[in-house]
């Protein structure tokens, strides 16, 4: 299914220790572009997160934050009993020097530095939360692309609906394009006034028809807009190939412009071009 390389999620994940979040914006990209942002203690985690965010994209810039928080039953903090004791030592030392000073109470030495301390989080329970969120919101973010993916393929869909209606609506004209420039050939020769071999004569208006002739062109047109069509409806990233295919339209669009003989042709060619534009600017997101 195709997807689009814009979004957002969240991921969040509660153990009986602490809360996990995991955020993840997506824009478009020309390869997979990881970002992250997430404490030291997870620093050694990104490569398993890298490999685990690869299995679900292929291209996009993804910038990812990761937040963790410990919960109040389990974030007690802890007296540092040796830190107090050098605490102690350095008061008895300073009442030597100052002994008139007014000694600290209780709240003072709590809130000195060092005094009380988290509990440490285990790691192995860190990695397993971060894991949980991260996963949570990879699939969050994959279906939001999903949608979003639908509704570019949507559009560019129609669009090759419309430039099909195009080539038809030229198929059925060109007999009579043909036939007014052979017309116009013969007129512009009789204007001269000369005298000219009918066989030869009739050689080189064959000639000059078939250098103008815009069948070939239309064919390859139809045949890029079946390709595009089963690429939307594939299940592997498409939007390579399809940047390729719009190349190729805009190409047989500027070819068949240059042959044209005909305004009708001409601006059959510049709305090609305008469709084809259009397709391509929504293509640019599609994954």
């Amino acid at each position: 299914m195709t997807q689009s390389m814009t979004g957002f999620a969240r991921g969040s994940v509660t153990t009986e220790g602490l809360t996990v979040t995991v955020e993840c914006r997506s824009v478009n990209n020309r390869y997979l572009d990881l970002h992250f942002r997430m404490p030291e203690t997870l620093r050694e985690y990104e490569p398993q997160m890298r490999a685990q965010i690869s299995q679900s994209f292929a291209r996009g810039k993804l910038e990812l934050s990761v937040q963790y928080q410990q919960n109040k039953t389990t974030s007690e903090a802890a007296l540092d009993t040796d830190h107090l004791n050098t605490l102690q030592a350095a008061l008895k030392q300073i009442s030597t020097f100052f002994p008139d000073a007014e000694a600290p109470n209780q709240l003072t030495l709590l809130q000195a530095p060092g005094v009380l301390s988290e509990r440490p989080i285990a790691v192995e329970t860190l990695i397993s939360a971060t894991t949980a969120a991260l996963k949570q919101c990879l699939e969050t973010l994959s279906q939001n692309r999903r949608e979003e993916g639908a509704k570019l393929a949507a559009m560019v869909s129609d669009r090759g609906e419309l430039i099909r209606a195009l080539l038809l609506s030229l198929r059925q004209q060109l007999p009579a394009l043909q036939q007014a420039h052979r017309e116009k050939l013969l007129a512009r020769m009789a204007s001269l006034e000369l005298t000219a071999d009918a066989k030869r004569l009739e050689e080189e208006i064959v000639y000059v028809l078939q250098r103008a002739d815009v069948e070939e062109e239309m064919d390859r047109l139809d045949a890029h807009l079946d390709a595009i069509n089963a690429a939307l409806i594939g299940t592997v990233p498409c939007g390579r190939k399809l940047d390729f295919l719009m190349q190729e339209l805009n190409r047989e669009a500027n070819t068949l412009a240059s042959k044209s003989t005909a305004l009708n042709t001409t601006n059959t060619a510049i709305e090609f071009k305008v469709l084809i534009e259009q397709m391509r600017e929504q293509i640019q997101n599609i994954e």
